[in-house]
């Protein structure tokens, strides 16, 4: 049985080192990528010594512990990892707000910490008394999950900075389950200055030692081999019966880890209104800054929001070199600054990278003195965009190519918010039952 597989991100990566595992032929798994390198969103760069992630910081962390050690075994196993505690605030301000921010209120200024319960209990007391369903857009969730404080003092200029439009225009799916509910005992406590945390699953993270994050999909490269074709791209996926022509070849099965929005240009045979409503699939792109500094400590932190407009155009900052002692020269240190733009945006050019760092003076994480050079990079898919028609869009592409035969995997090849963890765990998933259809016959 001989595979296609478009795309070598985590996922695409993945489910090769599963079918080889399993115990496939390497000369039937055929992993097309259109970049020299593989990796994907997982993808690092190098400067003068200095690493960064360019698609956004990335941690390795899962509630799936044999996903986690497997992602490690492909980039030389726990030794090759350095093990971190999260450490993560929100920059207030002049002041440093612990994280998640419904459990620092009492790092807040007076009024702030004052508003911010006052609008949770009473958003509390709402659900509790009045029940009901969440609200179906993002902007009504916040309110009815946080309350009007912290809706206005975070939750909202924080959010219109990643997504770039009202939140009104956007649906709650993206944070069912993904965001945990603070019991309410903790936020009274936080704000009178009893310590609590939340989100303690992501407390201990792991990443690899030397490489940034691409050491991982770096592994799984190595591991599939000869499999893995570079500067390939995909520019026809045909079906012919009951097998596949992708740009002539021939192949039993397709995994598609391909933009859904780009496939309409590539596959044949997409039904009109649906390859519209395909293309009409939204994403924002997202701009990373690396900061390379004359400094020789960091505070201890892992990464930070600026939720502010006086802050400058970055949501988040990594304290990249934290992760790692080998992501920067010994006795120099960098931050990795995040700044999202709408898919149909000019893309940020020098006018975005004087503003950041204006933006980190005034909040004082950096002078201006310490800058030693700084790296840009532009990364086209980032962020899914949950707008009102987007469960629709992405069900009718998913059930037209699973229809067809066609396995869509993949953050952006099935248009789901999933981290690296999540790719792999379903990655895996899908191998198995590629495995399972190649021992049938």
């Amino acid at each position: 049985m001989k595979i296609a597989i478009l795309g070598a991100g985590i996922s695409g990566l993945a489910v090769a080192r599963t079918l080889l595992e399993g115990g496939f032929d390497p000369r039937d798994v055929h992993v097309l990528e259109s970049a020299p390198v593989a990796g994907g969103l997982c993808a690092s760069k190098t400067v003068d010594g200095f690493t960064y992630d360019v698609a956004g910081g990335h941690i390795l962390y899962s509630k799936d512990k044999a996903a986690m050690e497997w992602m490690k075994a492909q980039a030389g196993g726990p030794a090759a990892f350095v093990e971190r505690r999260r450490e993560t605030k929100i920059r207030f301000g002049d002041r440093w707000v612990h994280y998640p921010f419904e459990n620092g209120l009492g790092d807040l200024p007076a009024e702030a910490n004052y508003d911010c319960l006052k609008g949770y209990v009473e958003a509390w007391h709402l659900r509790k008394t009045q029940g009901g369903a969440a609200p179906a857009d993002f902007a009504g969730w916040v309110r009815w999950r946080f309350g009007e404080g912290i809706a206005r003092h975070f939750m909202d200029p924080y959010n219109a900075k990643i997504w770039k439009r009202p939140l009104s225009e956007l649906t709650s799916d993206w944070v069912a389950g993904r965001v945990p509910d603070a019991p309410i005992d903790d936020v009274l406590k936080s704000s009178i200055g009893i310590r609590t945390e939340g989100y303690t699953h992501q407390s201990i993270f792991y990443y690899p030692l030397d490489g940034g994050f691409q050491a991982i999909t770096d592994g799984f490269a190595r591991a599939i081999g000869s499999c893995l074709r570079l500067s390939t791209r995909v520019e026809r996926v045909q079906k012919r019966g009951s097998r596949y022509l992708v740009n002539g070849e021939e192949f039993d099965a397709v995994v598609s880890t391909l933009a859904l929005h780009d496939l309409p240009a590539l596959v044949e045979g997409l039904p009109s209104g649906l390859a519209d409503e395909m293309r009409a699939l939204s994403y924002n792109s997202l701009y990373t800054l690396l900061i390379a500094l004359d400094r020789p400590t960091h505070p201890n932190l892992s990464w930070i929001y600026l939720p502010h407009d006086e802050q400058g155009p970055a949501n988040r900052v990594t304290y990249m070199s934290n992760y790692s002692p080998h992501l920067a020269p010994p006795g120099k240190n960098s931050l990795m600054c995040e700044v999202t733009y709408a898919s149909d945006a000019r893309p940020p050019g020098p006018e975005t990278e004087r503003a950041i760092l204006q933006g980190l003076e005034r909040a004082g994480l950096l002078k201006r003195n310490e800058v030693l050079f700084t790296d840009h990079s532009l990364v086209r898919l980032a962020y899914i965009v949950y707008d009102p028609p987007h469960a629709r869009r992405r069900a009718a592409a998913i059930e037209w190519l699973e229809g067809q035969g066609i396995h869509p995997l993949g953050r952006f090849g099935r248009y789901d918010y999933d981290n690296s963890d999540q790719c792999v765990i379903k990655a895996r998933a899908l191998g198995a039952r590629l495995l399972e259809r190649a021992r049938r016959g």
